[in-house]
């Protein structure tokens, strides 16, 4: 059954442009959607955007019709594929278990390869291709950006609305964080011993973002995992895990930092590899597929994938072995706000949740809506920021409507996006990484 409004795209065979022949999205994954709409209630740009074609649905439709000849790849279907936030709701959805995830990635590089865009969308991303996937680039623009803030001028800019001739200047701006010198002069020990008994040797991948902007999330997961007998490896080598450039379809980029992360651990002997951010770590479970065309690699990237686990993933296995200790006074009610690629993509729910709720005096809530995406996607919100900000406002409406007092976030893409909105609604609440929680309960320091 064909339901594609032919009618939105020119169909004229002698302008139609498929895909190209490097690894377009499989027809037999493609054919696997028995178009039951299940995925349409779940998908956050369909709720915002009320298209078809912004729908899982839609846009295999799209895929299909480019495989056979009947649409083209051009600037009335790619929009369609830009409009996906790659949360992966609808693979956890659909009942016929289509791997949109696969299918999409496929996309994304082909839309990049085959597309042109405009010379400011151009401009934009090259900003945030070779300025946010590099530490060591970013880090020179903190200073300025941290005299920015101390200066008043942010609050002058703000003030005069300038901003709003410029929407994805505006986006980028509006979710900077309080910006920490600290951070640039932070150097963490190859090793760090465990306290007590070695249980394992554990590698720690420290982030971009995370790094630079949320160390104190890197600082707390540290010190859990040597409190719980885990020796510490956090090789220098170490660089951006290509979470962003793989789900924006920068295939090259994404290879050879992933490259890169593999070499980094490479002889280090670990027995784990742990993240503490959602995004990261579906990436970084994903590099057998990044890398499946490299001979050379992909054997290093399949063992790489078996020892990666979610900091939350991984407590959950090898248990807690230290006492908690309450962090606040009076009970406090804490909501959990559930990261996509942590929930979607790695299947990870239970555990954090497990962990929050381990912890004395503390009460977790549940948010309505819990799987629907926040809006931040990678830099969904700085590229697609119409959208991203109505999700944004619909994810901390409905935390707000817990009466939690603090928002636990697994991500750091999610903090930055949740903590714009609360702002923006005149909110002030914290948000707290959950392995921050567990600290400060292992160490019984009280929550300010």
């Amino acid at each position: 059954m064909n339901i594609l409004p032919t009618s939105e795209f020119n169909l004229s065979s002698e302008n139609i442009k498929g895909f190209d022949l490097k690894n377009p999205p499989s027809q037999s994954l493609v054919d696997q959607c028995v178009h039951c709409g299940f995925c349409l209630s779940t998908c956050p740009s369909y709720r915002v955007i009320g298209k078809e074609m912004d729908s899982p649905r839609g846009r295999i439709y799209l895929m299909n019709a480019i495989n056979q000849g009947q649409a083209s790849l051009d600037d009335s279907t790619a929009p369609h594929f830009d409009s996906c936030l790659g949360c992966l709701a609808c693979v956890s959805t659909c009942p016929s278990g289509v791997q949109y995830d696969q299918l999409i990635a496929a996309v994304r590089p082909q839309v990049e390869r085959n597309q042109p865009r405009n010379l400011w969308e151009n401009f934009l991303r090259t900003i945030i291709f070779n300025l946010f996937p590099y530490p060591a680039r970013l880090s020179l623009f903190l200073p300025l950006l941290w005299f920015y803030q101390i200066s008043g001028l942010q609050t002058l800019v703000r003030k005069t609305g300038v901003l709003k001739f410029f929407p994805r200047i505006a986006s980028m701006e509006s979710i900077l964080p309080h910006i920490n010198l600290k951070s640039l002069y932070k150097k963490y020990p190859y090793t760090i011993p465990a306290k007590g008994e070695k249980r394992y040797r554990v590698g720690v991948i420290l982030g971009c973002v995370q790094r630079l902007f949320f160390d104190s999330v890197n600082e707390a997961t540290v010190r859990v995992l040597t409190a719980n007998g885990c020796e510490v490896v956090i090789p220098q080598t170490q660089g951006c895990c290509a979470a962003l450039p793989a789900h924006q379809g920068q295939e090259n980029q994404a290879q050879s930092l992933a490259r890169q992360m593999i070499d980094s651990f490479t002889d280090t002997q670990v027995d784990y590899i742990i993240i503490n951010a959602a995004g990261c770590g579906h990436t970084l479970k994903e590099y057998h597929h990044i890398l499946a065309e490299d001979l050379a690699y992909l054997s290093k990237a399949k063992d790489f994938v078996s020892k990666v686990r979610d900091i939350h993933e991984f407590l959950g296995e090898i248990g807690l072995n230290t006492d908690l200790l309450p962090i606040t006074n009076d009970t406090v009610k804490v909501v959990y706000q559930d990261a996509c690629h942590l929930l979607h993509g790695q299947k990870i729910s239970l555990q954090p949740r497990q962990l929050l709720q381990k912890i004395p005096n503390l009460e977790l809530k549940e948010p309505l809506d819990n799987a629907l995406c926040c809006g931040s996607a990678g830099v969904y919100n700085l590229l697609q920021p119409d959208v991203g900000n109505e999700l944004g406002e619909q994810k901390v409406r409905n935390l707000l409507s817990t009466g939690a007092k603090i928002i636990a976030s697994p991500n750091p893409g999610c903090s930055l996006q949740i903590s714009k909105h609360l702002q923006l609604q005149g909110k002030e609440i914290k948000i707290i990484h959950p392995i921050e929680f567990l600290d400060y309960s292992i160490r019984g320091e009280m929550i300010k």
